[in-house]
């Protein structure tokens, strides 16, 4: 497929869903399942416009899916606006920690015994499956940076950090299948590197250089008063840049580096304006920026705020609003091409390990190792173990395993599970999310900590 055709895709979809929008909205999916339905009809079992090859091609995806990891991983970070410390943050912590690692271990298990694979491809089959996604997760994320529901903060927080704690989990397994088993000392430099330094070191260097770039650039729009006029576009891509590329030159984890950069943006505008109200939701109505609805803006004008809530507002506004379009719009690329994939790949075992995985590994997970009852409800416990949807996330692991030299038996076998499961997850939680969100709005009055 040359680049000419991607981009008219691109541009085909797009309208598509734009022009059909007001009845999209009625309709108990998600965009996501539209253009995957969309991918279907113009791969080979449909118009046969796009045939793809995911072993030829494996180069340029595994970029597209990283960058659009990285956009939504900042965009993530972004909307989290709690101080670590409160407890809607325990919820995060569970869900990308234990959560993650008994899910990892429950698809290799599953992959193992049921479906005859060795240890190490089980293991890297389950480290690919095992990141919650950050792109296809919208509907389930906070709202705004004052939503602290304990579902939608957890679920966002879990897809902001295990994309990049799943990393070492895919290097385990792609170090298994490479040394045929444990020996060789491996086991301890994987620990000391990829697991200790790659997640401490890129949470690090992300926070830091998030939390000084914004509060070196608030300090400067007061001082030069130019707080509405600033690029602030380029701010949001000049921190995922440096933050991955500081974080890989390091050795630390570029995800989680990008995704700490944009926590400590938003907590440099939080300490900034010293109040629990997000800047952008006092000035996005007078200043023309619209990250929430405007009946829950607040009235004045941009004389009555301090110079560096007015800075802070306008930079968060203008950051959030580039990043969901950019990520949107890799989304519908990224899944009509998995649709267009999907003929080719498709593979009933994956089916079956799926459903294992939705259904029964990651609820017991959430309901053994996701704390208290004081933390969570059981009705919420439910939900949380129901939403682990996959995506980009997983398929950008895919490509970075194939990358590193897979059998052609192993190859297949990767992919084909991987793009099954991704799909599956995107039927079924698609069909799934607006009812039970819905169920859950009506039952439950928001959680605030």
């Amino acid at each position: 497929m040359s680049f000419i055709t991607a981009i008219a895709i691109l541009g085909a979809v797009l309208l598509l869903l734009a022009l059909a929008s007001a009845y999209l909205r009625w309709l108990p999916v998600t965009t996501s399942a539209v253009c995957l339905l969309v991918g279907l009809g113009i791969g080979p079992v449909g118009l046969g416009i796009v045939n793809l090859d995911i072993r030829e091609s494996t180069h340029w995806l595994e970029r597209l899916t990283e960058g659009a990891v990285l956009f939504s991983l900042f965009g993530t970070g972004i909307k989290l606006r709690l101080t670590f410390g409160r407890s809607a943050w325990r919820c995060a912590y569970l869900l990308a920690g234990p959560v993650m690692v008994a899910s990892i271990v429950g698809v290799a298990v599953v992959a193992h015994f049921a479906l005859g694979l060795d240890w190490g491809v089980s293991m890297l089959i389950g480290a690919m499956l095992a990141p919650t996604d950050p792109v296809l997760a919208n509907m389930v994320q906070v709202n705004s940076a004052q939503d602290f529901d304990r579902v939608r903060f957890g679920l966002s927080g879990e897809a902001g950090l295990n994309d990049g704690t799943a990393f070492p989990f895919v290097l385990f397994g792609l170090l298994m299948i490479g040394h045929g088993g444990f020996e060789g000392g491996w086991v301890t430099h994987w620990v000391l590197k990829d697991v200790i330094w790659g997640v401490a070191g890129g949470l690090i260097i992300g926070y830091g250089l998030g939390r000084l770039v914004g509060q070196l650039m608030i300090f400067l729009r007061v001082r030069h008063q130019d707080s509405t006029l600033s690029p602030n576009d380029f701010l949001a891509l000049a921190l995922i840049a440096l933050a991955y590329s500081i974080a890989w030159y390091l050795g630390a984890f570029g995800f989680l580096a990008v995704f700490a950069a944009g926590l400590g943006l938003r907590q440099a505008e939080a300490q900034s304006t010293g109040s629990d109200v997000p800047s952008e939701h006092l000035t996005h109505t007078i200043t023309g920026h619209h990250e929430l609805p405007p009946e829950h803006a607040l009235a004045g004008s941009v004389d009555e705020l301090a110079p560096p809530q007015v800075a802070a507002g306008v930079m968060m506004s203008d950051i959030m609003a580039f990043g969901s379009l950019i990520e949107r719009s890799m989304e519908v690329m990224l899944i009509t091409l998995l649709g267009a994939l999907l003929w080719g790949y498709w593979d009933w075992r994956g089916v079956g390990l799926g459903l294992a995985l939705f259904v029964v590994i990651r609820p017991l997970a959430v309901w053994a190792l996701g704390g208290s009852r004081a933390l969570l409800s059981g009705h919420q416990r439910a939900l949380l173990g129901w939403f682990g949807i996959r995506g980009i996330g997983s398929i950008y692991y895919l490509c970075f395993a194939l990358q590193h030299g897979l059998g052609d038996e192993v190859a297949r076998t990767c992919t084909s599970l991987t793009l099954t499961v991704v799909a599956l997850s995107i039927v079924l939680h698609g069909v799934s999310t607006q009812p039970l969100l819905d169920h859950y709005e009506r039952r439950n009055s928001k959680a605030v900590d």
